[in-house]
């Protein structure tokens, strides 16, 4: 079994900065694909920035400039560096893998989220 644990969420102010982490630990034999979404109270869920294996980046048009994706594959670790934060950027933040398991065929794994608050 493979387990995504988030930290770093947290109450901010306009303009203010947070560093999202996130570890996945269990029989994992390597980690693919990586990600961060989110999902502001009464809308859909969406990908702010994604990262491969070999580290190219993705994100979302309104985060471009302002949020750094990066991971540690020695640790199975991915992070978000948000600067500049904007009160619509209040979400629950969830972390992403795509896992190649040790004895059963890769999967999705979702970690259970932490909240992130700019208040104005």
């Amino acid at each position: 079994q493979v387990q995504l644990v988030e930290s770093g969420g947290g109450l901010v102010q306009a303009g203010g900065s947070l560093r999202l982490s996130c570890a996945a630990s269990g029989s994992i034999a390597s980690i693919g694909s990586m990600a961060w979404y989110r999902q502001a109270p009464g809308k859909q869920r969406e990908l702010v920035a994604r990262i491969s294996s070999s580290g190219s980046t993705d994100y979302l048009g309104s985060v471009l400039g302002r949020f750094t994706i990066s991971r540690d594959n020695a640790k199975n670790m991915v992070y978000l560096r948000m600067n500049s934060l904007k009160p619509e950027d209040t979400a629950a933040y969830y972390c992403y893998a795509f896992v190649y398991l040790r004895t059963t065929p890769p999967r999705d794994y979702w970690g259970q989220g932490t909240q992130v608050t700019v208040s104005s």
